[in-house]
């Protein structure tokens, strides 16, 4: 059975054009940004890396005036970091450029396809779907490796004597995004059928 396809305006294929310019360049940033990042993890020099804290104590100082304070975010610089923050480091990049190339990659094919007038078809539900899913495990399993990341380097220059680093994923940004790829997913799916059924009455 043939797809029904659309006409699209002049204005609607400029503005998907556009859009996947953007995102091979979101793309290929993502990955440039990825591959400096594991250069600095494996050069044995000064690594910077952002970890967060249980109400960690610490002391602001201005002049002569001193402020006690409690810290929940910092950067830690390390030299010469342990192969275990080196391994979970470079996992965390390699999951930031798989997660924003598939994602990007996916977007780029729904945009082919729209390009072509299909707007619900089976392929396009796929790709919303994939992409989405791809994006909140791809999301998650990086954190995690930053988290663990941050905790090895903490660990190294405090030699295990401060025990207030923690590994945090927040669910609510996760769950809202899991909700929004259920509907977007659902749309697509209701819009695919009523396509076909549309069809077969053609």
């Amino acid at each position: 059975m043939k797809v029904q396809q659309r006409v699209l305006s002049t204005g609607d294929i400029v503005a998907l054009a556009l859009f996947a310019i953007m995102g091979v360049g979101i793309a290929v940033t993502s990955v440039c940004m990825a591959v400096v990042r594991i250069v600095e993890l494996t050069s044995g020099g000064p690594v910077q890396v952002l970890a967060e804290f249980i109400e960690a104590p610490a002391q602001a100082t201005s002049g002569e005036e001193t402020l006690a304070v409690l810290v929940d975010r910092g950067v830690v610089t390390v030299t010469g970091l342990m192969p275990t923050g080196v391994v979970f480091g470079i996992l965390g990049q390699i999951a930031f450029a798989l997660t924003i190339t598939g994602v990007v990659v996916s977007l780029i094919a729904l945009s082919r396809s729209l390009l072509r007038g299909v707007v619900f078809s089976r392929t396009n539900t796929a790709l919303v779907m994939g992409g989405g899913i791809l994006g909140l495990v791809g999301s998650a399993a990086a954190r995690f490796f930053d988290n663990v990341l941050a905790n090895t380097a903490i660990a190294q220059v405090t030699d295990d004597s401060f025990d207030t680093a923690v590994l945090t994923v927040e669910p609510f940004p996760f769950l809202l995004a899991a909700f929004a790829l259920a509907i977007i997913g659902t749309v697509f799916v209701v819009g695919d059928r009523l396509r076909r059924e549309t069809e077969g009455l053609v």
